[in-house]
């Protein structure tokens, strides 16, 4: 067994996630934890060109699967790498993003292993007593804050308290292995002190073409720019905005400030906007500057995509919406009085 924290990195083509960022800052602050190293795993021959990245980030060793069916993203390829990998270098622990994607990957992983895995991480407690390793994890969409402990063989148990009220349990089984993700936006990304260079060397998949089931085959680019994702103002607006029409004062505003719209369930259900203008927890996961929140009542599905927001500001008629309830600031009103009128004041400043 290496013993080593292995960091599956996200990315798209070849264009690493920033999300896999944060997934090495953690990585290596646990591998100093441990007493280890950190290695990384590129997955398909596009991704051979992070080995630099991995390497700013303090990776030792960058691991490159390569197979024929990698050539784009695929749950269970990816799944089945991550399984194989396990395998052949037997890791301490397997860390991935907290998205969509990361969490996805390492369920295939944890499937193949018989291993069960501890999802949306926020800091690691390793060296527990009877060889437990020690989490706290996001649970039920962010409502629930909880204190587990995952043993490399047999089950783990925890206790979690919500910023609310609550108490939770959580249960990790592994085979000495342990398979985690670390929350999007729980740490912030940075490079290592003094990187050293890292040794690449290629893994050679073996896959089943049944694999090849899942593979993405279309996409729906987003103009250039920023993206809602990394945007530093994002706009959002809810059913309260009316109609797709409604729209406009926010797209407006959201120019303005250089940023981007965003919006809720609701309204890309209605067909007023698009799924991937969503903030949630089935859409996309902010953390700009400030997020300013039109006519959204903040269900908890919303607010676990809104809530590493630095700022946010609600415009709501309902003093208590939970969006409201929840911001750093507030104006009771009609958005389509308000939205119009702060646009109306920051060209009349700017303009001076």
């Amino acid at each position: 067994m290496s013993g080593a924290v292995l960091v599956v990195l996200e990315h798209d083509r070849g264009t690493i996630a920033p999300a896999a960022l944060e997934a090495l800052t953690a990585g290596r602050a646990l591998a100093a934890q441990l007493g280890t190293t950190l290695e990384a795993l590129t997955v398909g021959s596009n991704g051979d060109s992070l080995v630099a990245d991995a390497e700013s980030f303090g990776a030792d060793v960058i691991h490159q699967a390569h197979h024929a069916l990698l050539t784009d993203y695929n749950p269970e390829a990816w799944g089945e790498v991550v399984a194989q990998m396990i395998t052949a270098t037997q890791p301490a622990v397997v860390l991935a993003t907290g998205t969509d994607r990361g969490n996805e990957v390492l369920a295939q992983a944890a499937a193949r292993c018989d291993s069960a895995f501890v999802a949306n991480c926020l800091t690691f407690e390793p060296g527990q007593p009877g060889g437990t390793f020690g989490v706290t994890r996001v649970r039920w969409g962010g409502s629930l804050i909880e204190r587990a402990t995952v043993a490399g063989t047999g089950t783990g148990t925890g206790t979690g308290t919500a910023t609310g009220t609550g108490t939770g349990t959580g249960t990790g089984t592994g085979t000495g292995t342990k398979l985690l993700t670390i929350a999007h936006h729980a740490v912030d990304a940075s490079p290592a002190a003094n990187p050293g260079a890292g040794t690449a060397t290629v893994f050679e998949a073996r896959l089943d073409p049944s694999v090849a089931r899942t593979m993405i085959v279309a996409r729906v680019e987003r103009p250039a720019g920023v993206t809602l994702a990394t945007a530093p103002v994002v706009v959002g607006g809810g059913r309260g905005v009316g109609s797709a029409d409604g729209f406009a004062p926010l797209q407006s505003l959201a120019d303005l400030l250089g940023g981007v719209v965003g919006c809720s369930r609701a309204v890309t259900n209605l067909g007023w906007r698009n799924h991937t203008d969503q903030v949630g927890q089935t859409g996309t996961r902010i953390a700009p500057d400030i997020y300013i929140a039109c006519g959204i009542s903040g269900a908890i599905q919303h607010w676990v995509g809104a809530m590493a927001s630095k700022k946010i500001l609600a415009i709501n008629t309902d003093p208590q919406a939970n969006m409201v309830t929840k911001s750093d600031y507030a104006v009771i009103g009609d958005l389509h009085q308000v939205i119009p009128a702060i646009t109306a004041e920051i060209e009349r400043r700017r303009a001076t």
